[in-house]
């Protein structure tokens, strides 16, 4: 009878301690998902793609480029979430310094929207244009109060502001982060970063002076390609420095060499290598816990021509 009840007990007990650890393990899990965000209207770019004929196709591109991006990027079984993306082409206007401002307002809403159903503790998000961080990354910030780094690898710093030459949004994508532009978008996010987390990694075009100045005033330092050629001594040491025990990285492919790869619309010389980009990230990962990756700017140039091309073929329509 007495071995009996020692068998219950400790059955009972390797139960009760089989159930905490289950209880424990659920607690601890992270929920990563990943975000298909195809927003195009951020960019201005026509110009750029001579290649393609049709500005039109050409201003989309951002939206096939996420797309592929999805496609590429490895199956791990993230549940995948999509953001409504208008690929409407009606009169692209200026609003208050912001071109095409009313469909980024309501795409900024409809990100927002499924962060809030969803509550990942980690996004990886596949853009679109440069300002697809801004929902994720701001939304991240809040969720860990604020102990955050943001490490932009760019050729360019995306500080502009509205009433500037240049007014479209993915040039405003880091002064959003900061909680600076226009109020109507910005009253949107969730919460801002301070620029002292914030660096640039692979910043080689300001494009012009002002924005030059305006990083000094903003008080963000940046590492040029030359900077990280060779290991991420610096980026690891700014961090250190930082304080923050999480991440966020945003991979804009403009900052890989054109010499390598065009994948963007940027096509600065002198630029990263992507087994630069890689080492980089990887190299962060194993410092700090990176809970926000971002890819973005693709720009599908053949894959653009290559959807002209079907579209005129007879049974393709």
């Amino acid at each position: 009878m007495r071995k009996l009840l020692m068998l219950s007990m400790a059955l009972f007990i390797g139960m009760t301690v089989h159930a905490q650890i289950s209880k424990d393990n659920m607690e601890n899990q992270t929920k990563t998902i990943r975000l298909v965000y195809p927003q195009w209207q951020g960019g201005n770019i026509a110009q750029w793609i001579t290649e393609v004929k049709d500005p039109e196709q050409a201003s989309r591109g951002y939206y096939l480029g996420a797309q592929l991006l999805n496609f590429l990027a490895p199956d791990n079984g993230q549940d995948t979430y999509t953001v409504p993306v208008s690929t409407d082409l009606v009169e692209r206007k200026v609003t208050d310094g912001v071109m095409d401002k009313e469909a980024i307002i309501a795409q900024t809403k409809a990100a927002l929207n499924i962060l809030a159903i969803q509550k990942p503790d980690k996004i990886v998000t596949l853009g679109g244009e440069c300002s697809v961080s801004v929902v994720p990354f701001t939304y991240l910030s809040e969720r860990y109060k604020g102990d955050v780094a943001m490490v932009w690898i760019d050729a360019h710093p995306d500080i502009t502001l509205p009433g500037d030459v240049y007014p479209a949004y993915h040039a405003m994508a880091v002064t959003a982060c900061m909680g600076l532009g226009d109020k109507q978008i910005i009253s949107e996010l969730p919460t801002k970063i301070d620029p002292s987390k914030i660096l640039f990694v692979g910043l080689r075009d300001w494009e012009r002076d002002e924005i030059k100045a305006r990083q000094k005033q903003y008080g963000i330092k940046h590492l040029t390609p030359a900077e990280v050629r060779e290991d991420s001594h610096a980026v690891l040491e700014w961090l250190e420095t930082c304080g923050a025990s999480k991440v966020v990285i945003h991979f804009d492919m403009d900052v890989l060499d054109p010499a390598e790869i065009i994948a963007a619309v940027g096509v600065v010389p002198d630029g990263m290598k992507i087994a630069e980009v890689v080492r980089v990230i990887n190299d962060i990962a194993k410092e700090k816990e990176i809970v926000g990756l971002t890819v973005a700017e693709p720009m599908p140039r053949t894959a653009i021509r290559i959807k002209e091309m079907l579209n005129q073929l007879p049974l393709m329509k």
